[in-house]
């Protein structure tokens, strides 16, 4: 029996797809040369004066109104105060008090069972610059191009007891934001990240523990592989009579190991006051509620739709819903062909293409579209191609980008589904197996298979394997 319980708590950091900054019109955009997109605002200027995105300001509301929180038609920006070099104004302005959502709640399931995550505030503040250690150099560098990139902060209740409570909320919340249009997700680029807090009490307490940190995860693996490993951490350092220290730590995913960084600071620490350069955000109950009226479908309900028109296992419709344009692709398609046909080629055939190219599973890393996959199912259903050949060729369509018709035609590749060529091909497998021919009339029936196969070899798997069936088991009665 376990002695500890794991009390986990999640900030995620999200990115706005914003076209400028949170409080300034520098551009947001990734990856340009450094130091390019900044201004006074963002550079941290002394009398430069910051003007909050009202796109920004709908986004956070958004995720808000789409996580079951209250959005507070007045917030307040605050200023956190603390000393980095990537931070030029010396505090990140953030909300602290009275932040734009509070008091929501995520259901997620993870290991079979369904629970309610509660989250304790939503809140906009702008991001820092990047600090460059150059290789080779004994000299570090400052890129300010992200200062000022306009995030929500979305801080969960400590409410996940373990690895896979975690990450199957962070998953949740990702297709949250995702399919809202708020976040473009890409974690390798910063857009979606989290930090965890970890702690373990004895089973059956309610105080909680002295909680590790764990900064900047930015995959759903890494997450729940840290958590797994500062668990075990912790259990270790209180099962030899120590005492888990307060702090900060890293991950390290090639290790597999949490490092300390630093002392976790507490929120005194940053000596939060209201930024007196910005008013308070004021928003019109009207404009609330055209947003909520607004809101798309989110993954949990496509997800019970997606369902009822197939007929397949959750866990089979929620690989399909995992990011809005997958289901969009799986939409497209679905609506020219039969949605369970459909979804078995791209839970089949489709997602083992991605991982043999090590590819995402996202469509725009695909030269496939969703016509050329309906097409495809079309062929096989009118008895054009078999669904062997379908598979086959599969991998040719998915990086081509042919439409299946005109790749059939030009193949050669056709289904055989004339009866009287078919016949001779039967006539002949019958005639070279006179045995199991007998065998077969003697109530061998499995040996029908053997036929079957044996028809397709000759017809180089083109014959059409209903009609060879029916042949078959006329001529061989």
């Amino acid at each position: 029996m376990a002695r500890y319980e794991a009390v986990i708590g999640l900030e995620v950091h999200v990115q706005l797809a914003t076209a400028s900054k949170l409080f300034c019109s520098c551009s947001t955009a990734f990856g340009c040369p450094p130091n390019t997109n900044v201004c006074e605002v963002c550079l941290g200027m002394p009398g430069a004066l910051p003007t909050v995105n009202r796109d920004a300001v709908r986004y956070a509301a958004l995720v808000g109104l789409a996580t079951n929180c209250a959005v507070n038609l007045r917030s307040i920006f605050a200023r956190k105060n603390y000393f980095y070099p990537d931070l030029p104004a010396g505090y990140q302005i953030s909300q602290y008090e009275l932040p734009i959502c509070e008091r929501g709640f995520l259901p997620v399931k993870a290991e079979g069972k369904e629970k309610n995550i509660g989250i304790t505030r939503i809140h906009l503040e702008n991001d820092a610059g990047k600090n460059i250690h150059a290789q080779n150099e004994n000299a570090s560098y400052v890129d300010l191009n992200r200062a000022g990139t306009p995030l929500v902060e979305i801080v969960s209740e400590p409410d996940m007891r373990s690895p896979a409570e975690a990450a199957a909320y962070l998953k949740t919340l990702y297709g949250i934001v995702t399919y809202l249009g708020v976040c473009d997700g890409n974690m390798e680029e910063g857009s979606f990240r989290c930090d965890v807090n970890v702690s373990l009490r004895t089973v059956g307490s309610v105080a909680l523990g002295t909680r590790a940190e764990l900064k900047n995860l930015n995959s759903f693996r890494n997450v729940q592989r840290a958590v797994e490993y500062e668990i075990a951490r912790q259990q270790d350092v209180l099962d030899d009579g120590g005492a888990v220290r307060q702090e900060t730590r890293l991950y390290d995913a090639v290790k597999n190991v949490t490092q300390a960084m630093r002392n976790k600071e507490e929120a005194h620490d940053y000596r939060y006051f209201p930024d007196p350069d910005l008013l308070p955000i004021e928003i019109a109950e009207e404009n609330l509620a055209a947003w909520k009226a607004g809101l798309p479908e989110l993954p949990k309900d496509r997800l019970a739709r997606f369902r009822s028109m197939t007929g397949l296992p959750e866990t089979d419709i929620e690989v399909l819903v995992q990011r809005a344009d997958l289901a969009d692709f799986f939409e497209k398609a679905a609506a020219v062909s039969g949605a369970r046909k459909v979804a078995h080629y791209m839970i089949g055939p489709l997602l083992r293409e991605c991982h043999a190219r090590g590819i995402p599973f996202e469509p725009s890393c695909w030269a496939m579209k969703p016509e050329a996959l309906a097409e495809l199912v079309q062929l096989v259903d009118k008895g054009i191609i078999s669904a062997k050949i379908a598979n086959d060729v599969f991998g040719d369509l998915f990086s081509s980008g042919c439409m299946p018709e005109a790749y059939i035609a030009e193949k050669g590749i056709g289904q055989i589904s004339d009866a009287a060529a078919l016949e001779e091909a039967v006539d002949a497998a019958i005639a070279a197996n006179p045995a199991e021919a007998s065998a077969f009339r003697g109530g061998k029936t499995k040996l029908l298979s053997f036929f079957v196969g044996q028809v397709m070899r000759a017809t180089k798997g083109k014959a059409n394997p209903s009609l060879v069936n029916e042949l078959l088991n006329k001529k061989l009665c």
